[in-house]
């Protein structure tokens, strides 16, 4: 039960109710994302058996418009969309204050959200990360291969700092390979760390990597993209290097000064969005590239 006794926001999980589902429900937890969503959920719906998005008090028709996204990719039963209609606490300082039980927190909602899955994987997704048609392949063919083991999938995603809607920003030096994919069962769970909620695994689970250039994180120069802090003071630790480097990254593209080693510009044709063009050309094209330098 959480701190507050809110008997239909209690955490139950979904795998102590049966048997499971094969394959992988994405848990897409989400706050005005309908500029990114058009771009992250066709996709995802086809790589994952279902799509669970959580909207935390969106106010941009971010929920209407997944189930519009779903009903036109004729998926609309494998999509729902739940409310958790709670002020979620932001990362650093106010989340640690927090208590790991309370609806405010960044673990409960986590904890909450996934005990819904009723698939034997499930994946962790933001709303503003967006697959190559490579990633979609690869997650469906690890299905088969997944179900009679376990195994924690590493995803790398690169950061799309957009201008426009042609012109952009990749960080090519960055490459966060957080877990993005584990089983749905007892031992799953997310705990309460210093700046935000942690993952917590089985010790002796072995990790799966994901090939390169898979899948871009939306950030956007004309938004507020470090609303979910309350605290940017991100060089006091080693912890937060990557926020750090987004941060000094994104202050200096908005501000038209030079971005650090690594960042470079894309612009897409007169004809492409640049979301769409980085997902289906930019991306498969820097895979290939390093394949061949590699091989």
């Amino acid at each position: 039960m959480n701190d507050e006794r809110e008997p239909a926001f209690a955490v139950r999980w979904a795998w102590a109710d049966g048997p499971l589902e094969p394959g992988f429900t994405a848990v897409v937890r989400i706050k005005d994302e309908a500029r990114s969503l058009p771009w992250v959920l066709p996709p995802l719906l086809g790589a994952t058996r279902r799509v669970l998005v959580v909207d935390n008090g969106s106010t941009d028709g971010s929920g209407e418009l997944a189930l519009a996204i779903a009903a036109a990719n004729d998926a609309a039963d494998r999509l729902d969309v739940l409310e958790y209609p709670f002020s979620v606490s932001r990362c650093g300082p106010e989340h640690l204050a927090t208590p790991a039980g309370s609806l405010s927190s960044l673990t409960y909602f986590y904890n909450w959200s996934f005990s819904h899955a009723r698939t034997r994987y499930v994946l962790k997704w933001d709303g503003d990360m967006v697959m190559s048609d490579a990633l979609v392949r690869a997650l469906r063919d690890l299905v088969w291969q997944l179900e009679p083991s376990e195994a924690i999938v590493r995803i790398p995603r690169h950061p799309l700092y957009v201008a426009d809607d042609r012109r952009g920003f990749i960080d090519t030096a960055m490459a966060n390979r957080e877990p993005w994919g584990w089983p749905n069962g007892p031992g799953y769970r997310f705990t309460k760390a210093v700046e935000w909620e942690l993952s917590a695994f089985p010790d002796d689970v072995p990790f799966l990597y994901l090939p390169q250039w898979s899948s871009i994180e939306l950030k956007y120069l004309d938004a507020d993209e470090f609303a979910n802090w309350s605290d940017t003071g991100f060089e006091t630790t080693r912890r937060t290097r990557r926020k750090r480097r987004e941060w000094e990254t994104f202050r200096a593209l908005a501000t038209g000064n030079e971005p650090p080693a690594g960042v470079v510009p894309v612009e897409s044709p007169d004809d492409r969005h640049l979301v769409d063009y980085v997902r289906t050309t930019w991306l498969p094209e820097r895979a290939r590239a390093t394949s061949t330098a590699r091989g």
